[in-house]
């Protein structure tokens, strides 16, 4: 029995599909906005601030495995629903969202492995999902393209220790702009450029001391689809510490608007 701690994003829909094809027993603690999984049979409804109720539900189903996948966004704590472990353990949460959306999810890690519940890579199920190093696309980075890629990286590794930022644009030598909490859609969108096109680079690398069995950095079609209309050339990510959804159209994307795809 795995305990699935699901949000948004399309990310956790794989995860349950391969585990349902597996035949592996499962339950879900839905923490999306919209309760998307609220017509499984073996989902919960919780509020981040039940512990008591998502603890009860795992050990009454004998589930000693939890694995976290999808966008959870910081709650609300003013209007949480809170039961009695939800009031003792939610002052950690609170100085943990100050830290970032990942600081909550690795404060809820620690808590379930103090009630003895482990926490698996949210990938364990899906390798698939991510790239070894290398180059996947018929175009590869010239001398340029890979300037811009170590300044975006050497950008990264210059952010703040809890900095919540995975993702840089880097054009011609230039950073453009850092993710920040819009996410790499409003990243994309502030680097748009009507003078250059096929220019400049997005890296996306996981953050800091980042717990890397949940929120790994995700690109999928969008982020490519999103890239081009920025005017960049190529997108890069760290190899095995990613997710890359849609990866064929992907690539067929990337090779047909002459852009590469690189795995550091």
């Amino acid at each position: 029995m795995i305990g699935l701690f699901l949000g948004d994003t399309d990310f956790p829909k794989i995860i349950l599909n391969t585990i349902k094809k597996k035949k592996i027993k499962y339950l879900i603690i839905d923490l999306s906005k919209s309760r998307k999984f609220k017509k499984d049979k073996n989902s919960y409804p919780v509020s981040i601030g039940q512990f008591g109720k998502i603890i009860n539900i795992l050990k009454e189903k004998k589930c000693k495995k939890v694995l976290f996948a999808g966008k959870v966004n910081k709650p609300k704590f003013s209007k949480l629903r809170l039961d009695l472990k939800g009031i003792y353990y939610i002052p950690r949460i609170i100085k943990a969202s100050k830290l970032g959306d990942a600081a909550i999810l690795k404060e809820i890690i620690k808590i379930l492995a103090q009630n003895k519940i482990k926490t698996e890579n949210s990938i364990k199920f899906n390798s698939e999902l991510t790239f070894k190093k290398g180059n996947y696309s018929k175009i590869k980075p010239n001398n340029k393209d890979q300037f811009d890629i170590r300044k975006a990286i050497k950008t990264l590794n210059n952010l703040k220790q809890y900095d919540y930022s995975q993702g840089v644009v880097v054009r011609n030598k230039k950073v453009v702009s850092i993710e920040g909490k819009g996410g790499t859609k409003k990243l994309l969108e502030k680097s748009k450029s009507k003078k250059f096109r096929n220019h400049g680079v997005l890296v996306k690398f996981p953050k800091k001391k980042q717990d890397l069995r949940v929120d790994l950095p995700t690109i999928g079609l969008k982020t490519f689809k999103q890239s081009k209309t920025a005017g960049l050339k190529g997108i890069v990510v760290k190899g095995k510490q990613h997710v890359f959804l849609d990866k064929k159209k992907c690539i067929t994307f990337a090779n047909k608007n002459k852009m590469f795809i690189t795995v550091k």
